[in-house]
């Protein structure tokens, strides 16, 4: 059964490439990996808004939006690993993609620049995993294609968020900045990994 899959024009416009098919295909091959991942992208999420909500006391704004962030991602992982239980799927310790720390390599040291660029990182993670959970949904079986298309709302959200606190705390046009992390953002996306993960890129088999 195909469930109705919301507008995501504005995610696919603010990224500078689409998930490869053979993504895709190896997601298929490698469902409990997909899973598993996916917990871990939701706890990285969680940790990543609190950690901010840690270390800007001063931004009520963001403080607001990180608290709310951080309890649906840990929502997220709770419906994550409540179907891994049910369908008898261990949670193991496996490593992270090249992904995250690709684009944390670009962040600047000194604020405000930091802060601008980690929340543009968000932004970008969040619309990712939002265009991945639509690419990868129709050809999953029920359960998971109505739990993964329930999941885009709140993560075009975040990325929305994401975007608008960045240009808040910033003094600078972000655009410049946000069309650089793109640009790497899409490197990694469209370069061999060797490792399935769910922001890994091309398969190294494909």
């Amino acid at each position: 059964m195909s469930h109705p899959v919301p507008d995501l024009s504005a995610i696919h416009e603010f990224l500078l490439c689409q998930t490869p098919d053979t993504w895709v295909q190896a997601a298929l091959a490698e469902p409990e990996m997909m899973l598993v991942d996916h917990a871990n992208c939701e706890k990285k999420a969680a940790g990543t808004a609190l950690n901010l909500m840690f270390r800007y006391l001063d931004n009520f704004d963001l403080l607001n939006k990180m608290s709310r962030l951080a309890r649906e991602e840990l929502r997220h992982f709770e419906q994550v690993i409540a179907i891994m239980k049910k369908r008898g799927i261990e949670y193991p310790h496996v490593s992270a993609s090249r992904y995250a720390a690709g684009l944390r390599e670009q962040v600047r040291g000194a604020e405000p620049g930091r802060l601008v660029d980690t929340l543009i990182c968000g932004a970008i993670i969040e619309a990712r995993s939002c265009e991945r959970f639509a690419k990868v949904a129709p050809h999953l079986d029920d359960e998971l294609q109505r739990f993964y298309l329930s999941l885009l709302k709140s993560e075009a959200r975040h990325f929305r968020d994401y975007l608008t606190l960045a240009q808040r705390v910033a003094d600078e046009d972000i655009a410049p900045r946000i069309r650089q992390l793109l640009e790497v953002e899409k490197s990694l996306i469209e370069s061999v990994d060797g490792d399935f993960r769910f922001h890994s890129g091309v398969p190294a088999l494909a």
